[in-house]
């Protein structure tokens, strides 16, 4: 037999994927998608994809930036910055000024 918590668990999970999924059509249809398009006429697809995702791996909004555009990421703009140049910890990161 199942739980209270259990039901409650339950249908909270498929809220949540109702809501994806209204979410993705409502971005579908605003971005011109028509009643023949995968996306309007399967709905549940958009569950666990977004709708503005093509797929192609070279498109400018769904590949990956570090090849697309050649580009480091955030963290490794971190790894490979100057460490070793003295930094006011406590500013915004420009080097101390010498009257202080």
């Amino acid at each position: 037999m199942s739980k209270e918590e259990d039901k409650f668990k339950n249908s909270k999970r498929r809220h949540a994927d109702e809501t994806a999924i209204k979410k993705q059509t409502k971005i579908a249809k605003a971005h011109g998608l028509t009643e023949q398009d995968k996306a309007i006429k399967e709905p549940h697809r958009m569950a666990k994809h977004h709708a503005m995702d093509c797929g192609r791996p070279g498109c400018m909004m769904c590949g990956n930036p570090r090849k697309t555009f050649n580009e480091l990421t955030p963290q490794e703009k971190r790894l490979f910055q100057d460490t070793e140049a003295e930094r006011d910890r406590h500013s915004n990161g420009l080097p101390p000024s010498e009257d202080q």
